[in-house]
């Protein structure tokens, strides 16, 4: 048997009992007024506009798409296990989708939006706005936050996801990995020997709201210059430009500098893992575990791949 398949029946073996839920002593909050966001979808290349609406208490966080009626929740049943180069969630019945939610969805995991429901128009792609997530926690601190209530107009206590026991997903020389901790602490590695620019990172952090909004939200996404070709061939980042991508040539280098940080692409991974692992929330919970969590070139595949396993939504075989 591979090292792969070894490490994937031991997360099988313990994922349910890896995992369990804690009361926080906090209410469930939603936000105070609602606010929208335009800007091109990544992949789409089209305008698209996000409003971020209230919610009341237990609904969660969920989309719903302009012209479709169902709503889209943001939990990991709903994501697409082959999406490429973003996080797509689909309904149950397979009618609506949103693709690119990931950098919202962060923003909203980070700064405790547990309830939103967020009307997406002008086709399914949330904004990518500058390639971070600095615009939408703008946009949330500009609307302010309050308690959730529910219909019977009664607040409900936020609930979080705790790890019990060490748990971990491989897939060749990528892993994501989670440890009991008493706070949420994330370590992320990168390595892009092709792209010295780049080369191998790692940033370690703890996760609250003012850490995440300074140090976190600002990184903006990034991608190869050699490989954009392709990319656009396979009719994906048609919307991607220097404004909201940082881009870098294998041999010049970074070709719309500044950075904001030396280590932005490593810290725009930590963003991208947060927005994944906010869709193990449900019912208004906090969707990030309470946990040391450890990721090595992983990616959104592996990120949700790995909470289908946690979750016992997806058996190990499959």
């Amino acid at each position: 048997m591979s090292p792969a398949a070894t490490t994937a029946r031991g997360l099988k073996s313990v994922s349910r009992a890896a995992l369990s839920w804690k009361p926080t002593g906090r209410a469930q909050q939603t936000l105070a007024a609602a606010v929208s966001r335009s800007g091109v979808g990544l992949h789409s290349g089209e305008r698209a506009t996000a409003t971020l609406i209230p919610a009341r208490a237990g609904e969660g966080r969920y989309f719903v798409v302009e012209g479709e009626e169902v709503r889209v929740a943001a939990e990991v049943g709903n994501a697409e296990a082959q999406s490429v180069l973003c996080t797509t969630l689909r309904s149950k019945c397979g009618v609506a989708r949103v693709r690119t939610v990931e950098h919202l969805l962060s923003a909203m995991e980070a700064l405790g939006v547990d309830n939103c429901r967020v009307e997406v128009s002008s086709g399914d792609e949330i904004p990518l706005l500058d390639g971070s997530a600095q615009e939408w926690v703008e946009a949330i601190r500009g609307a302010g936050l309050c308690a959730a209530e529910d219909v019977s107009g009664q607040k409900l206590e936020k609930m979080a996801p705790k790890i019990d026991e060490p748990v971990y997903l491989r897939k060749d020389d990528c892993f994501v990995a989670a440890f009991p901790s008493s706070q949420i602490y994330i370590t992320y590695g990168i390595d892009f020997p092709k792209a010295p620019a780049i080369g191998c990172q790692w940033f370690n952090t703890f996760l609250d709201a003012d850490i995440y909004s300074s140090k976190i939200a600002p990184a903006r996404t990034f991608c190869i210059f050699e490989e954009v070709e392709k990319m656009r061939g396979a009719g994906l980042i048609k919307g991607g430009s220097l404004e909201n991508a940082m881009v870098c040539s294998m041999t010049d280098g970074w070709l719309n500098p500044p950075l904001r940080f030396e280590d932005e692409p490593c810290r725009h991974k930590i963003l991208d893992l947060i927005g994944d692992f906010s869709l193990l929330a449900r019912n208004g919970s906090q969707g990030f575990p309470i946990a040391h969590v450890v990721a090595y070139k992983a990616g959104h595949a592996l990120h949700t791949k790995f909470l289908h396993h946690l979750s016992g939504k997806m058996d190990v075989d499959q």
